[in-house]
């Protein structure tokens, strides 16, 4: 087996091959390794690579399965899958610099709880994604790393915050990757660059360490080259922590069962512009031709949404209190080694008042609402991923979309955010290319806490499709 046919293998099949001993972990990594050698110079996706560390686990993974099989015991379902971790994410003697100068040199003597739990299900560490600084903006780039560039098309971005991670994948660098998602982190750079990215429900991910424990914006989650894939990492992370006091207590095995089902008379909310947003006319353009493939499932298919007034400035409250909480301590004596959209972002949290802070909680409140009575109605609501493309990767942010400007450097993912203070689970899947061959995803979002269904609609929609096989230029 050729090392990139290994790469691109899914990993439900690479770890089934595993167990059954007809590949070895070691062989895995190896492959991958030699893949993010081949590949990440031309888009500069994994940012801190352990080869040696990674090799050595990988052996020390075939050592346990031989031992296991001799005891008719069973091993982890990530068991030899490497994996790369969101330079987010704190890694235990593995350099994470959050992307930013301040944390530069920084390597951390604990993991974060994602990065606990993948490994505690076999997974093998190769390395560190690169990310915006502090996950600020879905733009990936940073003044210690530099900028993750998109496979489809090294002049644009990759998009963010989890940017790195989703160029990795699509380059075949790793078969999962942990990622994070406030207003679109997962599903922003999934989209552009033909993976899939799940924002699961809050809780469903336990998160930890964190300055903002119970905090209801943020979550991590999966991100895969297919939703099996995904459901499986997402199988492997969820479940209850004591260290995440919103943790939902249920465990995730039904996320590593079928995803198969009919969805015969399901009714599905279209929406193209989540009630008046400007969108690029060829992102509509891809999202509407294949409409039908929702139709072929006999998902009943009409034109709606929920009404979202409101969310822009909930989000925008509530983001800024996150900023000035998690690193407000940092401004005073780093804020000349800091960007200046971070810089801006904790300057307007602390300008905030209670008033204000309530007034975000009581929107929130009704917004919730209104969509939980929208969904009562209609099992899922699909609509676009990102408002745009992928853009020229020397372009920060976009300031203008359909002649509309932006007002701010996060404006531009409002069909991410959006859907981001409802609470509700939602993914990014490959759904078609533009004449010029970048990727669009679209985005199925689902009702509480259910994401099983979200992955289910969404493993239907990528076998009617096909896209998500499609590769980049630059993986052979």
């Amino acid at each position: 087996m050729r090392e990139a046919g290994i790469c691109f293998l899914e990993a439900a099949e690479l770890a089934r091959l595993i167990r059954a001993r007809e590949v070895s972990a070691e062989e895995v990594t190896a492959a991958c390794l030699e893949q993010t050698e081949r590949t990440n110079p031309r888009v500069n996706a994994i940012v801190t690579l352990v080869p040696e560390r990674a090799m050595r686990d990988a052996s020390a993974a075939d050592e346990r399965l031989a031992e296991a099989l001799a005891h008719g015991e069973d091993v982890g379902p990530l068991h030899g899958l490497p994996v790369a971790h969101k330079d987010l994410a704190p890694t235990r003697g593995i350099r994470t610099t959050f992307g930013s100068l301040v944390y530069e040199g920084f390597v951390p003597d604990e993991d974060s709880l994602v990065v606990e739990r993948l490994r505690r299900a076999g997974a093998i560490t190769v390395g560190k994604a690169n990310t915006p600084e502090f996950g600020a903006g879905s733009q990936t780039y940073n003044e210690v790393f530099g900028e993750t560039l998109n496979p489809y098309d090294t002049t644009k971005t990759c998009g963010g915050s989890s940017g790195g991670a989703a160029a990795a994948l699509a380059c075949g660098m790793v078969p999962i990757a942990d990622g994070s998602d406030m207003g679109g982190s997962l599903r922003n750079p999934a989209s552009f660059c033909n993976v899939v990215g799940f924002r699961p429900s809050l809780g469903r991910v336990p998160s930890w360490p964190s300055q903002a424990a119970w905090s209801q914006l943020s979550t991590e989650g999966p991100m895969a080259r297919t939703v099996r894939d995904a459901a499986l990492m997402l199988g492997a992370i969820s479940g209850p922590d004591p260290r995440s006091p919103l943790a939902i207590p249920e465990a995730g095995e039904d996320f590593l069962r079928s995803l198969e089902r009919d969805f015969s008379g399901v009714r599905v909310a279209w929406s193209r512009d989540l009630g008046g947003l400007p969108v690029d006319p060829r992102v509509t353009a891809v999202l509407d031709g294949q409409r039908h493939a929702f139709e072929d499932l006999g998902c009943l298919v009409e034109d709606d949404e929920p009404d979202f007034t409101g969310a822009d400035e909930v989000f925008k409250t509530l983001r800024a209190w996150n900023f000035e909480l998690s690193y407000g301590e940092l401004l005073e004596e780093h804020s000349s080694r800091m960007k200046e959209t971070v810089v801006w972002n904790i300057e307007q949290g602390a300008r905030l008042s209670g008033p204000e802070m309530g007034r975000a909680e009581r929107g929130r409140t009704k917004l919730y609402h209104r969509v939980r009575t929208f969904m009562e109605d209609h099992e899922f609501l699909v609509a676009p991923v990102s408002q745009v493309l992928p853009f020229d990767v020397k372009q920060r942010y976009v300031t203008e979309i359909n002649g509309v400007e932006t007002e701010t450097y996060i404006d531009w993912m409002k069909s991410c955010y959006y859907v981001t203070v409802t609470g509700l689970p939602a993914i990014s899947v490959p759904c078609g290319f533009t004449p010029e061959g970048l990727p669009v995803g679209v985005q199925i979002v689902g009702r509480y806490r259910e994401d099983l269904g979200v992955l289910q609609l969404a493993h239907a929609i990528e076998l009617a499709t096909g896209f998500g096989k499609h590769r980049p230029p630059i993986a052979p």
